[in-house]
């Protein structure tokens, strides 16, 4: 399905001809015509991923550079992230807050050679740059990369199939990048990904992307995943999806991403909302983010409200579904701190029906990055 939303036509990537071609299910997603799978199924696709390589398009997602004489400084002005102590080749995760301490966007970070690289989510981009723009000022540029693609070749077998294509890839480790020839394009290659899997994100100028596509698909290790398979393999790896377990009403503290916040920021508490989520931190917050366990076999979807033994609501699940790995349901969401210990038997109000369920640690299925 594909089609216009609210404030237009959707928007195509430039790998959307291809996913046609390929039979890729289209759905409108943050504003963009993508595919949510292919003819081989969800199940098979986040299958292969975990076994071999999965190639997803994430040209949705906005990349820009930084530049500007402390640029670094200026930015971690918005965020709680550590970017001063940031080495030359390195990304860092952090998130933008708000003065209630509240999550505008997560996002990442890396330093280049004279600029900072700044990937931020599809549905928030715009904002993102304008919220930037406002507070750093005119000492810096925010170029917004618009021509440049982004491609995740996510799997155990991914350094594998990359290396024939830029053998200096394979000795990169996790959350590094480089600026690198992949297949003979001018390409930009982090050894990251949002699957659990080892794996590449490769930003590549947006007329060579379907050309890299291709080759890399031409490859018998790498078959092409959609959003569906995408959305599962995160999920079992514990990682938050914007918008649904993070979002402005959300803290930090509260989504579980204290380790984002190195002791420096803490003290300083220079950051938005630093008042809030430091004493969050250091006291605890009142709910906490938490991996939920299903005991039977019915996934509980987003929304769905979580009580205790006795019936009385103490949260609700931000995401759930069917984990092909874990063959079983998981899920995540929000508890009262005192219900945040693992092993915590619940009940999940399905269709008027409490299941039983209980808190279980995150994530569900160990993560495989490299780090050499």
């Amino acid at each position: 399905m594909s089609g216009t939303t609210e404030t237009g036509p959707l928007l195509k990537t430039p790998l959307n001809a291809l996913h046609r071609e390929l039979g890729g299910k289209m759905v409108p997603f943050a504003g963009y015509d993508m595919p949510v799978q292919f003819p081989d199924g969800i199940l098979r696709e986040h299958n292969h991923t975990r076994t071999a390589a999965g190639l997803f398009d994430v040209s949705h997602m906005g990349q820009a550079h930084l530049y500007g004489a402390g640029a670094d400084v200026a930015l971690e002005r918005l965020v709680p992230g550590n970017l001063t102590g940031l080495a030359p080749g390195r990304i860092r995760y952090t998130v933008f807050t708000n003065e209630q301490g509240g999550i505008l966007d997560d996002l990442t970070v890396g330093r280049a050679d004279g600029y900072l690289l700044i990937v931020v989510n599809a549905a928030c981009k715009d904002a993102d740059y304008a919220h930037m723009k406002k507070h750093l000022g005119a000492d810096f540029r925010l170029d917004i990369l618009a021509d440049r693609a982004l491609l995740a070749l996510q799997g155990p077998l991914a350094a594998k199939v990359i290396a024939k294509f830029a053998p200096a890839a394979a000795a990169m480790v996790f959350m590094s990048f480089a600026s690198m020839k992949v297949a003979g394009f001018d390409c930009v290659v982090a050894r990251s990904g949002y699957t659990g899997e080892d794996g590449y994100e490769i930003s590549v100028h947006s007329r060579d992307a379907e050309k890299l596509a291709r080759l890399l698909l031409a490859e018998p290790e790498v078959k092409p995943i959609g959003l569906g398979a995408r959305d599962s393999l995160r999920l079992e790896a514990g990682l938050c999806l914007y918008g649904h377990d993070l979002d402005t009403t959300t803290t930090p503290a509260e989504g579980d991403l204290g380790w984002t916040i190195a002791k420096r920021r803490r003290e300083e508490a220079s950051f938005p909302g630093a008042k809030v989520i430091v004493k969050q931190l250091a006291e605890g917050p009142k709910r906490i983010r938490v991996g939920i366990l299903p005991s039977g076999r019915a996934p509980a979807r987003e929304g769905t409200e979580i009580v205790d033994t006795k019936g009385n609501k103490i949260g609700v699940i931000t995401s759930g579904g069917f984990g092909p790995t874990v063959n079983g349901p998981v899920a995540m969401g929000y508890v009262a701190r005192d219900f945040a210990k693992h092993e915590t038997e619940v009940g999940l109000v399905v269709r008027g029906t409490t299941l039983p369920a209980k808190v279980a640690p995150m994530p569900f299925v160990p993560h495989h990055y490299f780090k050499g």
